[in-house]
Parts: C-alpha cells; structure tokens; sequence
C-alpha cells in the first residue's frame, strides 16, 4: 500500500492506493500523526485507488478517525470503492464516517 499527500486548501489529502490490510495500519497511523504534527486539522482519506482490502482495516480507518478527533480535527473518506462502502454498510462503523463520492465534493465540505 501507498499513501501520497497533498493540499487542497486547508484540507489534507491522503490519497491510498494498493491493497491495504490490517498489517498496513502503521503505515497510515504515520501518515495521519505526520500531518496532525504538521498542524493539520481537516484530513481526508481518498480511497478511490485501494484495490484490495478486508473488514478487519475498517480498524485501522476507526483508529485514524480518534486519534484526529482526539487531537481536534475532522477526518472525512472519499471515492469508496464498492467493497468499502459494503464493508462500511455491514459493520456498526457506517454512521461513524463523512462519506463523499468524490474527492471535489469531500472538500468543498469542510469549507
């Protein structure tokens, strides 16, 4: 798995691609810690190019989730793909998330 990172205004884009797993975690925990450290508060996951993943990283999208609220901030998911977005709909995480179709929509929100 990969995650790029771009801005958008005040937004913080994490862009993951690839197959993501539980075993991935460490990988976005140290992305979202980085840019909370960098002072970001509105983070935005794109998932559109997640290939691959399974119920148990719904986990480690939580874990991202509280540790921004925590530290004040607001985290948002984007361009899911349909076995995320079923994975969301199965579990008790579903009202948990902001979900946007696209990437445009997801920040046009925190505005």
């Amino acid at each position: 798995m990969q995650i790029s990172t771009r801005h958008n205004g005040s937004v913080t884009i994490l862009a993951l691609s690839g197959k993501f797993f539980t075993t991935d975690g460490l990988a976005l925990r140290t992305a979202v810690h980085d840019a909370l450290d960098s002072g970001a508060t509105q983070l935005l996951l794109n998932l559109s190019a997640v290939t691959l993943t399974d119920a148990d990283a719904l986990d480690e999208y939580l874990s991202a989730y509280t540790t921004v609220v925590n530290r004040g901030g607001r985290l948002k998911l984007c361009a899911l793909t349909s076995k995320i977005e079923d994975l969301l709909q199965t579990s008790s995480m579903a009202n948990v998330f902001d979900v946007f179709d696209s990437e445009a929509e997801a920040v046009e929100s925190f505005m």
